[in-house]
């Protein structure tokens, strides 16, 4: 009986110092790196838009997907947020306009303004 009596008091102890014990902290949220806003870096986000904007932001021949070279940087930066927010018909730009800053995005525009057409 002793010994069934410790048992018990002794479990009933470790089913109340576990859920302590078990509670820890949240770890912090991953930490990104910043972007790469130099003209280097912009010109390398810039880069991942060729393969269907064309080299330089200028589309083929005959492309049914716009050129980015020359168009307003407020116009590309306004697209990318319709883009973003769902408000513009795409095929995969919503999911692509999600993955960038609004500084990346307003650098990239940047990049693809100045760029003749």
């Amino acid at each position: 009986m002793k010994r069934t009596l410790r048992g018990g008091i002794a479990a009933a102890m470790l089913a109340a110092i576990l859920p302590a014990w078990s509670q820890q902290p949240a770890p912090p949220p991953p930490a990104f790196a910043a972007a790469n806003l130099s003209e280097s870096g912009v010109r390398s986000l810039a880069a991942a838009c060729a393969a269907c904007h064309g080299t330089q932001g200028k589309a083929v021949a005959g492309s049914t997907v716009s050129g980015l070279a020359g168009r307003a940087a407020q116009d590309i930066q306004d697209a990318m947020a319709q883009f973003r927010d769902g408000k513009r018909p795409a095929t995969v730009m919503h999911q692509i306009a999600k993955g960038y800053s609004d500084a990346e995005v307003a650098a990239i525009a940047g990049y693809f303004s100045k760029q003749p057409r």
